[in-house]
Protein backbone atom coordinates (compact mmCIF):
# COMPACT_ATOMS: atom_id res chain seq x y z
CA UNK A 1 0.00 0.00 0.00
CA UNK A 2 1.31 3.65 -0.92
CA UNK A 3 2.73 5.53 2.18
CA UNK A 4 2.72 9.01 2.19
CA UNK A 5 3.82 11.57 4.99
CA UNK A 6 1.07 14.54 4.72
CA UNK A 7 0.33 17.91 6.98
CA UNK A 8 -1.25 17.42 10.03
CA UNK A 9 -4.34 19.57 9.07
CA UNK A 10 -5.32 17.58 6.00
CA UNK A 11 -6.60 14.82 8.54
CA UNK A 12 -9.74 16.08 10.66
CA UNK A 13 -12.01 14.20 12.84
CA UNK A 14 -12.00 10.88 10.50
CA UNK A 15 -11.80 12.70 6.77
CA UNK A 16 -8.62 13.27 4.51
CA UNK A 17 -8.16 16.17 1.89
CA UNK A 18 -5.43 15.72 -0.22
CA UNK A 19 -3.88 18.89 -2.27
CA UNK A 20 -1.31 19.75 -4.49
CA UNK A 21 1.61 17.98 -5.67
CA UNK A 22 0.51 14.80 -3.78
CA UNK A 23 -2.92 14.99 -4.97
CA UNK A 24 -1.80 15.12 -8.82
CA UNK A 25 0.39 12.24 -7.94
CA UNK A 26 -2.46 9.90 -6.46
CA UNK A 27 -4.36 10.62 -9.99
CA UNK A 28 -1.79 11.30 -12.44
CA UNK A 29 1.05 8.94 -11.98
CA UNK A 30 -0.53 6.76 -9.54
CA UNK A 31 -3.84 6.57 -11.58
CA UNK A 32 -5.75 5.49 -8.19
CA UNK A 33 -9.69 5.42 -8.29
CA UNK A 34 -11.57 6.20 -6.13
CA UNK A 35 -12.44 2.84 -3.59
CA UNK A 36 -8.63 2.05 -3.66
CA UNK A 37 -6.65 2.94 -0.15
CA UNK A 38 -3.38 4.37 0.68
CA UNK A 39 -2.07 4.81 3.96
CA UNK A 40 -0.82 8.50 5.51
CA UNK A 41 1.42 9.50 8.09
CA UNK A 42 1.03 12.96 9.96
CA UNK A 43 4.61 12.51 11.72
CA UNK A 44 2.80 11.64 15.19
CA UNK A 45 3.81 8.20 15.20
CA UNK A 46 0.04 7.13 14.18
CA UNK A 47 -0.82 5.34 10.66
CA UNK A 48 -3.95 5.79 8.96
CA UNK A 49 -5.56 3.73 6.58
CA UNK A 50 -7.47 6.20 3.98
CA UNK A 51 -9.77 4.85 1.07
CA UNK A 52 -10.06 7.61 -1.55
CA UNK A 53 -14.23 8.68 -2.53
CA UNK A 54 -13.04 11.82 -4.72
CA UNK A 55 -10.34 11.94 -7.01
CA UNK A 56 -9.52 15.13 -9.20
CA UNK A 57 -6.20 16.97 -10.43
CA UNK A 58 -4.85 19.49 -7.53
CA UNK A 59 -7.35 17.44 -5.01
CA UNK A 60 -8.60 14.04 -3.30
CA UNK A 61 -10.52 13.33 -0.60
CA UNK A 62 -11.02 10.11 1.18
CA UNK A 63 -11.91 8.41 4.76
CA UNK A 64 -10.15 7.15 7.51
CA UNK A 65 -10.82 3.39 7.55
CA UNK A 66 -8.23 2.25 9.79
CA UNK A 67 -5.78 4.04 12.60
CA UNK A 68 -2.85 1.84 13.59
CA UNK A 69 0.17 2.92 15.80
CA UNK A 70 3.57 2.80 13.76
CA UNK A 71 6.77 0.81 14.69
CA UNK A 72 9.69 3.00 15.74
CA UNK A 73 12.59 2.02 17.87
CA UNK A 74 13.15 1.78 20.81
CA UNK A 75 16.39 3.23 20.89
CA UNK A 76 16.86 7.51 19.76
CA UNK A 77 20.55 7.76 17.59
CA UNK A 78 21.42 11.28 16.60
CA UNK A 79 23.79 10.40 13.54
CA UNK A 80 26.46 13.48 13.47
CA UNK A 81 27.83 13.18 10.39
CA UNK A 82 30.90 15.27 8.95
CA UNK A 83 30.07 16.40 5.51
CA UNK A 84 30.59 14.39 2.21
CA UNK A 85 31.24 15.03 -1.09
CA UNK A 86 28.43 14.11 -4.23
CA UNK A 87 25.96 11.95 -3.36
CA UNK A 88 27.50 10.07 0.10
CA UNK A 89 25.80 12.49 2.24
CA UNK A 90 22.61 11.41 0.86
CA UNK A 91 23.18 7.42 0.77
CA UNK A 92 23.67 8.04 4.43
CA UNK A 93 20.33 9.76 4.77
CA UNK A 94 18.51 7.32 2.67
CA UNK A 95 20.15 4.43 4.72
CA UNK A 96 20.53 5.81 7.83
CA UNK A 97 16.58 6.48 7.94
CA UNK A 98 16.07 2.51 6.83
CA UNK A 99 18.35 1.46 9.70
CA UNK A 100 15.83 3.30 12.23
CA UNK A 101 18.18 6.96 13.07
CA UNK A 102 16.32 9.53 14.68
CA UNK A 103 18.40 12.70 14.24
CA UNK A 104 20.81 13.44 11.20
CA UNK A 105 23.45 16.22 12.25
CA UNK A 106 25.54 17.36 9.46
CA UNK A 107 28.92 17.99 10.98
CA UNK A 108 31.86 20.78 9.43
CA UNK A 109 34.90 19.27 10.19
CA UNK A 110 38.49 20.29 9.59
CA UNK A 111 38.96 17.55 6.95
CA UNK A 112 35.80 17.79 5.25
CA UNK A 113 35.67 18.57 1.30
CA UNK A 114 32.52 19.26 1.24
CA UNK A 115 30.95 22.71 1.58
CA UNK A 116 28.24 24.03 3.43
CA UNK A 117 25.02 23.27 2.16
CA UNK A 118 22.67 26.04 0.31
CA UNK A 119 19.28 25.48 1.73
CA UNK A 120 18.06 24.07 -2.32
CA UNK A 121 20.40 21.05 -1.15
CA UNK A 122 19.10 21.03 2.61
CA UNK A 123 15.67 20.46 1.03
CA UNK A 124 16.59 18.07 -1.48
CA UNK A 125 17.77 16.17 1.79
CA UNK A 126 15.01 16.67 3.66
CA UNK A 127 12.77 15.15 0.47
CA UNK A 128 15.97 12.05 0.49
CA UNK A 129 14.60 11.55 4.31
CA UNK A 130 10.78 11.57 3.69
CA UNK A 131 10.58 8.95 0.49
CA UNK A 132 13.27 6.83 2.91
CA UNK A 133 10.68 6.64 5.76
CA UNK A 134 7.80 6.48 3.34
CA UNK A 135 9.44 3.08 1.93
CA UNK A 136 10.86 1.11 4.89
CA UNK A 137 7.30 1.83 7.04
CA UNK A 138 8.90 4.61 9.43
CA UNK A 139 5.78 6.06 11.34
CA UNK A 140 8.03 9.50 12.11
CA UNK A 141 10.43 11.47 10.07
CA UNK A 142 13.87 11.97 10.86
CA UNK A 143 14.84 15.19 11.78
CA UNK A 144 17.71 16.98 9.66
CA UNK A 145 19.36 19.75 11.63
CA UNK A 146 21.36 22.83 9.99
CA UNK A 147 25.37 21.91 9.93
CA UNK A 148 26.98 22.76 13.24
CA UNK A 149 31.15 22.82 13.90
CA UNK A 150 31.97 19.80 16.08
CA UNK A 151 32.68 22.03 19.04
CA UNK A 152 28.61 22.97 18.48
CA UNK A 153 27.54 19.28 18.08
CA UNK A 154 29.27 18.31 21.00
CA UNK A 155 27.88 21.38 23.56
CA UNK A 156 24.04 19.71 22.34
CA UNK A 157 24.61 15.68 22.05
CA UNK A 158 22.63 14.05 24.44
CA UNK A 159 22.65 10.54 26.19
CA UNK A 160 25.76 7.94 25.38
CA UNK A 161 28.23 10.08 23.25
CA UNK A 162 30.60 7.79 21.09
CA UNK A 163 33.04 9.13 18.69
CA UNK A 164 34.14 6.43 15.91
CA UNK A 165 37.77 6.73 15.09
CA UNK A 166 40.39 4.84 13.96
CA UNK A 167 43.07 5.11 16.05
CA UNK A 168 41.26 4.12 18.83
CA UNK A 169 42.87 0.74 20.14
CA UNK A 170 41.55 0.20 23.83
CA UNK A 171 37.89 0.85 23.67
CA UNK A 172 35.15 -0.87 20.86
CA UNK A 173 31.90 -0.41 20.29
CA UNK A 174 31.15 -3.65 20.94
CA UNK A 175 33.02 -4.02 24.32
CA UNK A 176 31.17 -0.83 25.20
CA UNK A 177 27.84 -1.66 24.43
CA UNK A 178 28.38 -4.85 27.01
CA UNK A 179 29.25 -2.69 29.47
CA UNK A 180 26.19 -0.53 29.56
CA UNK A 181 24.43 -3.97 29.23
CA UNK A 182 25.88 -5.53 32.55
CA UNK A 183 25.35 -2.55 34.53
CA UNK A 184 21.74 -1.68 33.74
CA UNK A 185 22.54 1.33 31.73
CA UNK A 186 21.94 0.00 28.86
CA UNK A 187 18.11 -0.32 29.10
CA UNK A 188 17.80 2.77 31.51
CA UNK A 189 19.12 5.16 28.47
CA UNK A 190 18.59 4.35 25.04
CA UNK A 191 19.57 7.47 23.85
CA UNK A 192 23.15 7.76 21.29
CA UNK A 193 25.07 10.79 20.02
CA UNK A 194 27.12 8.98 16.93
CA UNK A 195 29.90 11.69 16.08
CA UNK A 196 31.35 9.98 12.47
CA UNK A 197 34.38 11.98 10.44
CA UNK A 198 34.62 12.95 7.06
CA UNK A 199 36.61 11.35 4.11
CA UNK A 200 40.35 12.25 6.06
CA UNK A 201 38.93 11.38 9.39
CA UNK A 202 39.04 13.33 12.55
CA UNK A 203 42.14 15.31 13.28
CA UNK A 204 43.88 14.24 16.80
CA UNK A 205 43.05 18.08 17.49
CA UNK A 206 39.26 17.40 16.80
CA UNK A 207 39.38 14.10 18.83
CA UNK A 208 40.72 16.03 21.75
CA UNK A 209 38.33 18.50 21.52
CA UNK A 210 35.36 15.57 21.43
CA UNK A 211 37.30 14.43 24.84
CA UNK A 212 37.48 17.39 26.43
CA UNK A 213 33.47 17.39 26.06
CA UNK A 214 32.82 13.92 27.00
CA UNK A 215 32.14 12.39 23.95
CA UNK A 216 34.02 8.64 24.00
CA UNK A 217 36.21 7.60 21.29
CA UNK A 218 35.42 3.95 19.95
CA UNK A 219 36.83 1.77 17.12
CA UNK A 220 35.27 -0.29 14.81
CA UNK A 221 36.97 -2.94 14.66
CA UNK A 222 40.29 -3.64 12.66
CA UNK A 223 38.75 -2.35 9.08
CA UNK A 224 38.90 1.27 8.24
CA UNK A 225 35.39 1.71 7.02
CA UNK A 226 34.61 4.42 4.34
CA UNK A 227 32.73 7.52 6.41
CA UNK A 228 29.73 7.31 4.51
CA UNK A 229 29.98 3.21 6.12
CA UNK A 230 30.61 4.11 9.31
CA UNK A 231 28.03 5.38 10.43
CA UNK A 232 25.08 3.18 9.07
CA UNK A 233 26.82 0.10 10.71
CA UNK A 234 27.50 1.76 13.87
CA UNK A 235 23.54 2.19 14.04
CA UNK A 236 23.09 -1.04 13.17
CA UNK A 237 25.30 -2.30 15.71
CA UNK A 238 23.57 -0.47 18.38
CA UNK A 239 20.03 -1.43 17.27
CA UNK A 240 21.01 -4.87 17.03
CA UNK A 241 22.38 -5.13 20.63
CA UNK A 242 19.23 -3.27 21.64
CA UNK A 243 17.08 -5.56 20.39
CA UNK A 244 15.85 -3.50 17.49
CA UNK A 245 16.70 -5.58 14.23
CA UNK A 246 16.22 -8.92 15.49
Amino acid sequence: MHRFFVPPNWIDHGRVIVQGGLAHQLWNVLRLKPGDEITLLDNSGWEYRVRLEKLEKDQAEGSIVGELLGHEPTARIALYQALLKGERFEFVLQKGTEIGVSDFIPLKCERCVAGEPREAKLERWRRIIREAAEQCGRARLPQLSPPLSLEEACQMAQGWRLLAWEGERGRGLKGYLEELRSTGRLEENKEFSLFIGPEGGFSQREVQVAEDHGVMPVSLGQRILRAETAGLVAAAVILYELGELG
